[in-house]
């Protein structure tokens, strides 16, 4: 019998296998179609810990060399898109609300992402604190 998959930390109410998921790893990984989704399995990358796939997605041009590990006990709690802008076919972005809580302190991330597409794959570049 095979386990079950979770429902996706991204917020969209599929499991995860069926979402997010299959970018992280297997034949499709790396390959989200567009730029939301990118930013919606990078969130779930960082709620599951999977900081191979933050840096795999992250553009060359503004990769850290390393990404330090999830402090202990931070839990990710949901996600909102706000926005997302086609700019041009290679350009996007993603204006989003991120909420997790450490030490019994709540805190909220809100970023407009910027991600390219090079050679049909899309690229997280950079963000804007708001």
């Amino acid at each position: 019998m095979s386990a079950i998959s979770p429902t996706c930390p991204c917020g969209s109410g599929a499991l995860l296998d069926a979402c997010c998921g299959r970018w992280h790893a297997g034949a499709q990984r790396l390959l989200a179609p567009d730029a939301t989704s990118l930013m919606r399995s990078r969130y779930s990358a960082y709620a599951l810990g999977l900081l191979e796939y933050l840096q795999a997605t992250w553009h060359a041009s503004t990769r850290p060399t390393a990404l330090d590990p999830m402090p202990s006990g931070l839990q990710w709690l949901g996600l909102e898109v706000r926005q997302h802008r086609l700019i041009s076919p290679q350009e996007a972005t993603v204006e989003f609300v991120a909420r997790s809580k450490l030490g019994g302190k709540a805190h909220r991330l809100h970023e407009t992402s910027r991600f390219v597409r090079e050679l049909g794959q899309w690229w997280y570049v950079d963000g804007q604190i708001h």
